[in-house]
């Protein structure tokens, strides 16, 4: 099972009673936290993944049935099988990288993340930008790494300014590759233009993978 398929059945578990505020970023955050800052309380995740401590609550109850983690005195860690779930993750995505404001980071607040070898998962960038803005975000911008420099998907030359004025923070802060795909979230604060990339992200890699 890819990690995408396991993110999508942990944030459709429910309890009793209401919907769970939360979906497949905060379990894939959820991860990150425990992998790279685990052990790590209950208390502390929610505050980090801003989220109520039931919902955290009922996150780590389905990781730990599906034995992706265990909790100790200390907190909770990963399991070997959460820590390749972790190591998945990482080897497929890599940010968060902020933005300055510019002509083609339009936000206020802007995030970049690396999607690796998924340009087959982007057409013309329509798709990410309204996963961006289904999350709260103000929206997202698509680059695809061909031929040795960052391309907007179906667009001319013309662009070719805009795209320099975020190539360099970008080639600073990611090893890019043929076919890499980065996608730069905006929204009117750091958190939300996080989660605009992040859902971007997740919505190119599954249609990588459909």
């Amino acid at each position: 099972m890819s990690f995408l398929k396991f993110l999508s059945e942990i944030a459709s578990k429910r309890d009793i009673g209401p919907l769970p505020a939360f979906g497949e970023i905060h379990v894939l955050e959820a991860i990150e936290l425990l992998g790279s800052e685990g052990p790590i309380g209950r208390v502390k995740l929610s505050k980090r993944l801003n989220l109520g401590e039931g919902s955290v609550r009922t996150i780590l109850k389905h990781l730990r049935l599906a034995g992706l983690v265990e909790g100790g005195r200390e907190g909770y860690t990963l399991t070997k099988k959460g820590r390749k779930i972790y190591n998945s993750i990482h080897e497929a995505l890599s940010g968060p990288v902020e933005i300055p404001q510019n002509s083609l980071a339009f936000g206020r607040f802007n995030v970049a993340y690396l999607v690796r070898k998924a340009w087959k998962g982007v057409r013309y960038g329509l798709e990410q930008r309204d996963a961006a803005i289904r999350v709260g975000g103000s929206g997202a911008v698509t680059l695809i790494y061909r031929e040795g420099r960052l391309t907007i998907p179906g667009a001319r030359e013309e662009y070719s300014r805009e795209i320099a004025s975020v190539e360099k923070r970008i080639s600073e802060s990611f090893t890019l590759e043929e076919g890499d795909v980065v996608i730069i979230g905006a929204g009117g604060s750091r958190r939300e233009a996080e989660l605009a990339a992040k859902a971007a992200a997740l919505e190119t890699l599954r249609r990588l993978e459909g």
